[in-house]
């Protein structure tokens, strides 16, 4: 098997703010060390791109790439927003150069970055097929070839000969797609704009891209916030940290690196909440939440949901909803409320946690995904997988006769 992309030490430097230097005596010295082929001396101060954290006004998208991707394989690019993700696909798809670092890549290359690309809003659906693959190469008679099957699976026959700028963004999306699989390309990249189309369509969409993975072995680089789909397609899994590669393995193991390494069992909050946290005590998990509001809080209220790494919901309560007799007391603006979950325990693995809290006559915060959490050891179960048998470990009873 021969390799599709190989990266060798791949950096993107971005300037924040003004596009000079912000003297005319600094741009002329960047002047000079381009006439003279010498490094840029205002990038040297680059830093990397943490969100989180402040700095100078040049930073590193992405900083000493390396890695290779065989033909036919389906890879996952993982990582927060800003971790570099996008860039790396844009400077694939030749929409942006690199700083430095070199791209070899052995093939044609379609890609689906955002919605609408590479279609001209004034031309028709049609139009737009054919635009695009002359883009790519393409001969008529190749993109007559396959006219039909792109129309069908897009589902946007009715209004092919539109002009795509009356489109929705999901029939943007359910055409452009649609191009991008059904072209001769040797590589297809795909970012999460498929979180644009509905349910339905993207299930689709990851069958197709599946089929032409290893059924056309043709290259995927698939960029997505939905880890389910990720390990549904991808055999392979990069996790981007800071514009650094910090895992390149199996696509479960890139996914299981992510989610620990973001481990954050504390959320802190600008208003109302001082913080939340959450840890496992024993075979307990518990929730505590210190509260200092400018509203009366006649009694609070702490409602909570489990999530897997996957996002899929597992248990959630709320004390509303599940009728707890509240201590009688004075109405307070601060203090502390805590919530001990006992049954059912969760097995092994890593947790989403999202928060709400409010009183009796509404919501006064609401954080979705805010914490994670680790669970190792509940009950003294062994390590098994969960993505096979479940996440719950359920409390059962069992009878034996003879």
């Amino acid at each position: 098997m021969s390799t599709a992309i190989k990266i060798e030490n791949l950096s993107k430097i971005y300037r924040l703010g003004e596009i000079g230097t912000g003297t005319l005596s600094h741009d002329l010295h960047r002047w000079v060390a381009k006439v003279r082929g010498k490094e840029d001396p205002y990038l040297a101060i680059g830093e990397e791109n943490d969100r989180l954290v402040k700095g100078g006004n040049v930073v590193y998208s992405l900083r000493d790439i390396n890695f290779e991707i065989e033909q036919g394989e389906a890879v996952g690019i993982i990582g927060r927003n800003g971790a570099g993700k996008s860039t790396l696909l844009k400077i694939l798809s030749r929409v942006t150069s690199p700083t430095s670092g070199r791209i070899h890549l052995k093939g044609r290359v379609a890609s689906l970055l955002e919605v609408g690309t590479g279609f001209h809003p004034e031309l028709t659906g049609k139009e737009n097929i054919y635009l695009n693959g002359a883009i790519m190469g393409m001969r008529k008679k190749e993109i007559d070839r396959v006219l039909d099957e792109i129309i069908d699976f897009s589902g946007v026959e009715r209004y092919i000969d539109t002009p795509v700028k009356r489109y929705s963004s999901g029939m943007y999306v359910r055409l452009a797609f649609a191009v991008a699989a059904h072209l001769e390309s040797e590589i297809l990249i795909v970012d999460e704009v498929l979180a644009v189309g509905d349910a339905e369509f993207q299930k689709k969409c990851l069958g197709k891209m599946g089929e032409v993975s290893k059924g056309d072995g043709r290259t995927v680089l698939f960029v997505s916030h939905n880890f389910s789909s990720i390990i549904e397609l991808c055999r392979k899994g990069v996790y981007l940290k800071n514009g650094r590669v910090e895992v390149i393995d199996d696509v479960n193991k890139a996914v299981a690196a992510y989610v620990e390494k973001g481990q954050n069992n504390t959320a802190r909050f600008k208003d109302h909440l001082e913080y939340v946290t959450a840890n496992q005590v024993g075979d307990s998990i518990t929730i505590e939440a210190k509260y200092n509001t400018d509203i009366d809080v006649d009694f609070p209220i702490l409602g909570f949901l489990i999530k897997t790494n996957l996002g899929v919901p597992i248990v959630a309560s709320n004390p509303l909803i599940d009728l707890v007799p509240y201590p009688k007391g004075k109405i307070t603006k601060e203090g502390v409320v805590k919530v001990t979950i006992k049954s059912p325990k969760l097995m092994d693995g890593n947790y989403l946690i999202s928060i709400w809290f409010g009183n009796s006559n509404g919501n006064v915060v609401t954080e979705h995904d805010c914490m994670s959490i680790s669970i190792y050891g509940m009950s003294n179960q062994k390590q098994y997988n969960t993505a096979k048998v479940g996440h719950i470990l359920p409390v059962c009873e069992w009878e034996f006769y003879d």
